[in-house]
């Protein structure tokens, strides 16, 4: 069964417990073996899923009452979706096309894919289907775009502990989608801080996912308005939703990654509101 969870307002958040939070924004388990998790958040309508197949092929239709949750007869009826594998090789079955994602690499899939089916390699190793989903207008080209092939900014310095690569998969520099966009950021050792300076965008929402984390580390992941912030300690393999009121960063008690998902009104990256950190309260 498809969870939901309706958007908060800035006002009501300075007034949430530690339990409400991590209830509205956090989604602490994304794969379960055999089954689609799905997570329909009211913040730009994103849906945020896990699959982990093992064994037996699993569909994404499992599980989501599509006709109840979306109107619609299919999923991607009328919506996009980016899917990154977060696990062994495994494969993608859209539409009777068999696309084989590997480690960290990432497939679009475009409004109007009927029928998408995932299966692992090694069902002792199994791959693990990290995907985010956003409303469609216009329908363009389902890609497989492999690690090798994304975009690469290194930024940051090892001085401000934040050095890393933004690796740019579903993004306007590679592919031309909808509105949704999606990205990895992966931090050197001796790193731990991601998005800092803070910044919102009022236009776009975003959905962060970290990984490669031990057991026994975490993120303290940031958000709330710059004056009014809050924090979710996020252990590995966990997504947050980041409404566009709300800054989105954090550190970690050892370097991590994190794919990122955005969604909303436009693709322009450079449309934020910078916070300085000094600003922060």
């Amino acid at each position: 069964m498809m969870e939901i969870r309706y958007s908060a307002n800035p006002e009501s958040f300075k007034h949430y417990t530690t339990e409400e939070i991590r209830k509205e924004f956090l989604v602490e388990k994304l794969f379960v073996k055999n089954e689609v998790v799905a997570v329909y958040s009211h913040v730009d309508r994103m849906v945020i899923l896990g699959a982990m197949p093992v064994g037996d092929a699993v569909r994404l239709n499992q599980g989501v009452e599509i006709h109840k949750n979306f109107g619609t007869e299919y999923f991607l009826e009328r919506r996009e979706m980016g899917i990154f594998n977060l696990g062994g090789v495994g494969q993608v079955i859209a539409d009777g096309e068999t696309y084989q994602l590997g480690y960290k690499d990432c497939l679009y899939l475009t409004r109007g894919v009927k029928d998408v089916w995932f299966s692992s390699g090694d069902s002792s190793n199994p791959s693990k289907f990290y995907m985010v989903s956003a409303p469609a207008h216009c329908s363009y080209e389902s890609k497989l775009i492999k690690i090798e092939d994304a975009g690469k900014k290194p930024m940051g310095s090892q001085e401000a502990s934040n050095q890393r690569v933004i690796y740019q998969f579903i993004h306007p520099d590679v592919i031309q989608t909808c509105q949704l966009s999606m990205g990895m950021t992966v931090l050197e050792p001796g790193s731990v801080w991601n998005t800092m300076p803070s910044h919102t965008h009022e236009r776009r929402s975003e959905v962060y996912c970290y990984f490669e984390m031990p057991e026994d580390n975490v993120v303290f992941h940031l958000m709330g308005q710059g004056q009014e912030t809050r924090h979710i300690v996020t252990q590995n393999e966990q997504a947050i939703i980041c409404p566009s009121w709300s800054i989105h960063g954090g550190a970690g008690t050892k370097n991590y990654t994190f794919i990122w998902a955005m969604g909303g009104e436009n693709q322009v990256f450079d449309d934020m509101d910078e916070i300085p950190t000094t600003k922060l309260r």
